[in-house]
């Protein structure tokens, strides 16, 4: 079921989204050569508590996990797309890092992912994170009443496909709100015009995922948690948790 929040919830939620996004920034601002993944883990974890939040990925099994989620974050490094476990991993210069991190804040949740690279990184995957960047933004101005859920979808494909990227199948955003997922489904390809009217109050986890070898298909890793490109080439995720209201789209996990 889709729920429709209140001024008072989004706002509340924009609160939970502000844990998330400080928790990202002291991510990035701890990320470097020869930082471990776990550190990383513990750095978002550190943050979180401290503003009286609670991690929303640690121990969360949805249907298709075999185990519960171990960690406070997602590391997906270099062609992991998403999902990556934070494990003994360290950075190496010229690694690409995406984080995918998630709170609750008062019973709310908030949702969102960075993508960045280590010490000098490769033209191509700044490319690569750029464009991803790019398609956020895009699908994040489609989010207006009116509009509709096949809208979100196109403006993210729009902008991948014209870079030649692929994306990967069957995996895109979500509704949030008192439970990190909820209806609906925010796929990261659509129809302009199809699908679900926006309507104000509606609130998306918007996250496009886009692998540089072009294929759309992706490789579950061992621990039934990581998804990785089939080919080995670098892949990239971006995502904001967006209300929508009668002013336009409101970005509720910017710092």
């Amino acid at each position: 079921m889709v729920e429709i929040k209140t001024a008072a919830e989004r706002q509340a939620m924009r609160e939970a989204g502000r844990v998330v996004a400080r928790a990202l920034e002291a991510v990035r601002a701890h990320a470097a050569p020869g930082v471990g993944l776990r550190e990383l883990d513990a750095v978002a974890a550190q943050v979180i508590a401290d503003a009286g939040a609670r991690p929303a990925f640690l121990h969360y099994r949805p249907a298709f996990a075999p185990t519960p989620f171990p960690a406070v974050i997602c590391a997906s490094v270099n062609d992991v797309i998403v999902h990556g476990i934070p494990d003994g991993y360290r950075l190496r210069p010229g690694d690409l890092l995406s984080v995918d991190c998630g709170a609750y804040l008062d019973g709310w949740a908030g949702d969102a992912a960075i993508s960045m690279v280590i010490g000098d990184g490769d033209p191509r995957d700044l490319e690569l994170i750029a464009t991803a960047e790019a398609a956020l933004r895009a699908a994040i101005a489609a989010c207006v009443p009116g509009g509709r859920l096949g809208d979100i979808g196109h403006a993210v494909a729009r902008i991948g496909r014209r870079a030649g990227y692929g994306i990967p199948a069957d995996f895109g955003g979500h509704g949030v709100g008192r439970a990190m997922h909820e209806d609906p489904h925010v796929p990261n390809n659509g129809r302009p015009g199809r699908g679900m009217t926006l309507r104000p109050g509606l609130v998306l986890a918007i996250e496009p995922m886009f692998i540089s070898g072009g294929g759309d298909a992706y490789l579950t890793a061992p621990d039934g948690w990581a998804l990785a490109s089939t080919d080995g080439s670098r892949a990239v995720h971006v995502e904001h948790t967006v209300a929508v209201t009668e002013d336009g789209p409101r970005v509720l996990t910017l710092p």
